[in-house]
C-alpha cells in the first residue's frame, strides 16, 4: 500500500480513534462506512492522495450523492467524518489545508425524537421484579430513564461508578468524556437489588454491571431485545428502544425546569444546539395540551384562523 494514499491514512486515522481517542465501536465503524464512500468516491475522481483532494471535488462528490437521494442528515456525517480525517491529516503535516472545512451539506427537515409521555413510561418500568432477568431489566430501564443513559455507556458500566452514598453516577461517554448525572431513587433501589440477586451468576472478576444469564458483560443488542419485549408485554402500542429513554428523559425534565443548559450537561452534548432539538419537543407538547384544553381550541387547531375572505377585505376609509 502507498504511504501516502489515502487508504493508508484512512487506516492510520482509524487506529486514532480506537487508540487515542477511545471511540466506542459503534462509533468507529460509522466513521469507518463513511470514510470508505469518501475513499471511493475521490478514486473515481482518479484522486488517490489526501493532498490531491479540492474543495471543488468534495464538492462534486457531495453534490452526485445528492442527486442519487442521499439525506442531507447523512451527508452532513459523511462531511464530519471527512473534516475529523483531514483534522487528523494537518495535525500528522500529510496535508496543508482541510478541503472540507468550508462546505455545508444539504439541509434536510430535522425530525424531532420520539418519546414517551409520563403514564407510559411509568407503566413500562411497573414490571414485576419476580425472576433474576426481570430484576436486571427492570434495572436497566430505571437507570435509562434516571439518568439519560446512552446504550454503550450502560453496557460499559461498572460497579466502581456508582455512588449509592451520594446517589450519582460516573459515566464516561463520547469522546472519553467523563461527567457526574443523578441517580433516582427508583433506579438506585433497583440496582441494589440487581446487585444482590446477581452474585449467584455473576463471577467476581466481572466488574460491569448489566450481564447476562451466564455471567457475561451483557450485549446490546440483547438490552435492545429486552426492552422490547417489556414494551410489548406492558401494552405499549409503539416501539421501544434505549435511546427512547434518555429522549423522555430530557424532555421530561425540560418540561419540568426549563433549564437547557442544565439538560445539556446531564445528556453530554458538547454544543447546546444539539440539546435544543429538546425545546421544539417542550413547545409541541404546550400545543398538544393548548388544543386539549382550551375552550376555544377544542376544533384541534391553536393556530390562529382568518376567514376565507380576510386577505381581500380593505379597511374602510
Amino acid at each position: 500500500m502507498n504511504s501516502n494514499s489515502l487508504k493508508f491514512w484512512q487506516a492510520r486515522f482509524l487506529n486514532h480513534l480506537e487508540f487515542e481517542r477511545r471511540l466506542a465501536p459503534a462509533t468507529r465503524q460509522a466513521y469507518t462506512r463513511d470514510l470508505d464512500r469518501f475513499v471511493d468516491g475521490m478514486a473515481l475522481l482518479e484522486m488517490a492522495e489526501p493532498s490531491a483532494v479540492k474543495e471543488f471535488h468534495l464538492r462534486q462528490f457531495v453534490a452526485r450523492l445528492h442527486r442519487q437521494g442521499v439525506g442531507g442528515r447523512s451527508l452532513q456525517r459523511l462531511l464530519s467524518a471527512i473534516r475529523s480525517f483531514y483534522r487528523y491529516l494537518l495535525r500528522e503535516k500529510a496535508v496543508q489545508s482541510n478541503p472540507a472545512a468550508n462546505i455545508q451539506a444539504p439541509k434536510s427537515p430535522r425530525r424531532l425524537p420520539a418519546t414517551l409521555d409520563v403514564d407510559a413510561m411509568s407503566r413500562l418500568l411497573d414490571i414485576p421484579p419476580v425472576t433474576l432477568l426481570a430484576i436486571r431489566d427492570k434495572a436497566i430501564m430505571e437507570l435509562f430513564y434516571s439518568s439519560g443513559l446512552r446504550l454503550s455507556e450502560l453496557t460499559s458500566l461498572r460497579w466502581t461508578q456508582l455512588d449509592f452514598h451520594s446517589g450519582m453516577v460516573n459515566v464516561t461517554g463520547k469522546g472519553n468524556k467523563d461527567r457526574l448525572i443523578p441517580l433516582g431513587r427508583h433506579a438506585a433501589r433497583a440496582l441494589l437489588a440487581w446487585r444482590k440477586s446477581s452474585a449467584e451468576i455473576c463471577p467476581p472478576e466481572v466488574e460491569e454491571v448489566f450481564v447476562s444469564r451466564l455471567g457475561k458483560p451483557i450485549a446490546p443488542r440483547t438490552v435492545q431485545a429486552r426492552i422490547r419485549y417489556w414494551a410489548k408485554r406492558q401494552g405499549l402500542p409503539q416501539r421501544v428502544f434505549p435511546h427512547l429513554f434518555r429522549h423522555s428523559f430530557a424532555s421530561h425534565l425540560l418540561e419540568s425546569s426549563g433549564d437547557l443548559r442544565a439538560v445539556q450537561e446531564l445528556l453530554g452534548h458538547a454544543d447546546i444546539a444539539t440539546t435544543q432539538i429538546y425545546t421544539h419537543l417542550d413547545f409541541q407538547h404546550l400545543a398538544e395540551v393548548y388544543d386539549r384544553a382550551h375552550p376555544r381550541a377544542k376544533s384541534g387547531d391553536s393556530k390562529a384562523i382568518l376567514p376565507d375572505d380576510a386577505e381581500n377585505k380593505k379597511p374602510k376609509r
